[in-house]
């Protein structure tokens, strides 16, 4: 039971990474000048340009690996991190963040769970 509960906890994780990135892509394709508006709104916060692409890496490519449970250990803890320094760049809500951070480091200390590529390995 606790490997489906793990499991649970890592799918529900990686969406709330995984949608972002999707309400943000398709914001990117609603408007001409989506992704402009996007580099200009982390302007706003004095993020230079480099962080638009950064941000849509580490979020998609997390996300995506939390979800399938690949190298869970790894991208748990380097997604526990970004959300950390990320909720404080972005003047996000920071305990919403740390929650968030919280569950990636219990992932972390568990990353074997059922219906994962890493469990697929053992």
């Amino acid at each position: 039971m606790q490997r489906y509960l793990s499991t649970l906890a890592r799918v529900l994780l990686a969406q709330v990474f995984l949608i972002q990135m999707i309400v943000l892509i398709v914001g990117f394709f609603s408007s001409p000048d989506g992704y402009e508006q996007y580099r200009a709104g982390l302007g706003s916060l004095s993020l230079p340009g480099i962080f638009a692409p950064l941000i849509i890496l580490i979020q998609v490519v997390g996300g995506l690996s939390l979800l399938l449970g690949f190298k869970t250990k790894f991208f748990a803890l380097l997604m526990a991190i970004y959300a950390v320094i990320i909720s404080f760049l972005l003047h996000l809500p920071v305990l919403q963040y740390l929650a968030i951070a919280g569950g990636l480091l219990m992932l972390y200390l568990n990353p074997i769970n059922a219906f994962s590529i890493d469990s697929l390995k053992k």
